[in-house]
């Protein structure tokens, strides 16, 4: 045996016999169907949620929760599987001593009884949990690995600091939304470093809620393109008969919305004028020439589908991100796993500006809607340019 070689193989069991790391749970609300149920439940009660393997390798060893709603779940978990509940961000991350005692953090800030501003954007405290975070870092002069649960704040301004704190800090960021991540039909990817003309992403639900989800779902596959992300110029918002006239004066808008629904699982029969009540449209203008639209259309479908012009191409990229609708929620298993690559690399599987640019074009779209659908120059997220790894992240194990 070589020297090499004897180095690799003694060194394999100290890798295998590294202990789990120990994460803490920061969390607005932890209820049936809510995104603690659905991720750290999983940490808890197993990928598949009934207390079978296999589970995550790494443990929840803290939790705090701001809000204790009538149909809480965090008591009774925390006292089945032994994990103390905190009353304190700071105390569950230092286990209640004086130094940060956890080697990752797992932030949701979803659910829960917050207040809407103006824009219809839920308030959720998620900039102002990640300040108490890092806090405890900056005071423990030691950071770890953080995810954030969705986007990154409501506001891009927040959005945008948070990531700076973690740049200056040196920790590991992952955020965003399990749609990326979970498996497709077909399992494919957007071809990697090509260019993309034109984009359609569909889906449903609120414009906050969904919104966000949406997005994102564009966003993986428009950040593959060739050059990488250069950044957003524009965004606009139209809703309802404004939604229709969109698509009927931009006949590339209404071809790549039809190539996407063909795709659906979920397309209702009849037409969409009398399916869909109140539909939208976020439209985006990217600073590389690509144009894109990320429809809303509640009614008509209950999925997310894209459709992509790439060049060279006569038929449209499209796919459909397939969610599994019931418990477990296998896209949010999916989305784990994401979560515990980070944990055991110390590094983030893709990069966190995605979820950056993606809050900062929600953000501005409700502020476009809100300043009654204007087209708003975007200065800000033309400062957002990332190149995203070639390597595809989305589930390839079957739920069904």
């Amino acid at each position: 045996m070589n020297r090499r070689l004897f180095l690799s193989t003694a060194a394999a069991p100290l890798v295998a016999a590294a202990p789990p790391k120990r994460i803490a749970a920061i969390i607005t609300e932890y209820r049936p169907g809510s995104h603690a149920d659905v991720v750290i439940g999983k940490y808890l009660e197993g990928y598949k949620q009934d207390d079978k393997p296999p589970y995550p390798r790494n443990k929840i060893v803290s939790m705090f929760t701001e809000q204790v709603p009538k149909a809480d779940m965090s008591r009774e978990r925390a006292k089945k599987y032994g994990v103390p509940i905190f009353r304190t961000v700071a105390d569950a991350l230092t286990l209640g001593g004086d130094k940060l005692a956890v080697d990752g953090v797992i932030l949701i800030g979803e659910h829960g009884d917050y207040p809407f501003n103006d824009k219809e954007q839920r308030l959720y405290p998620r900039f102002e949990m990640f300040l108490k975070i890092t806090d405890v870092f900056r005071q423990s002069g030691r950071s770890v690995p953080v995810f954030n649960d969705k986007h990154l704040s409501f506001s891009f301004r927040q959005a945008k600091r948070m990531v700076e704190i973690s740049r200056e800090m040196k920790f590991p960021m992952l955020a965003g939304s399990s749609v990326p991540v979970a498996m497709r039909i077909p399992s494919i990817d957007a071809p990697f470093g090509v260019k993309q003309n034109r984009a359609v992403a569909i889906s449903y639900s609120g414009l906050d809620i969904y919104g966000f989800h949406l997005l994102e779902a564009l966003q993986c596959l428009t950040e593959r393109r060739k050059g990488g992300e250069t950044g957003v110029k524009a965004v606009q918002c139209f809703e309802r008969e404004a939604c229709w006239q969109y698509i009927a004066q931009n006949s590339w808008v209404e071809r790549l919305f039809n190539q996407a629904l063909t795709r659906s699982n979920t397309k209702k029969t009849g037409d969409p004028k009398q399916l869909v009540k109140d539909p939208s449209v976020f439209v985006i203008e990217y600073a590389d020439g690509l144009q894109a639209a990320a429809f809303l259309m509640t009614g008509l479908v209950e999925d997310f589908t894209v459709a992509i012009d790439l060049e060279g191409k006569a038929e449209p990229f499209s796919v459909l991100m397939n969610l599994q609708n019931g418990r477990p929620h296998h896209h949010f298993g999916c989305l784990t796993k994401k979560i515990e690559e980070m944990f055991e690399t110390g590094r983030a599987p893709y990069p966190v500006e995605r979820t950056l640019l993606t809050s900062g074009m929600l953000d501005f779209s409700l502020e476009s809607r809100f300043q009654g659908h204007k087209r708003l120059e975007t200065p800000q997220l033309l400062q957002v340019r990332y190149q995203t790894p070639g390597v595809s992240h989305f589930c390839t194990d079957s739920w069904s």
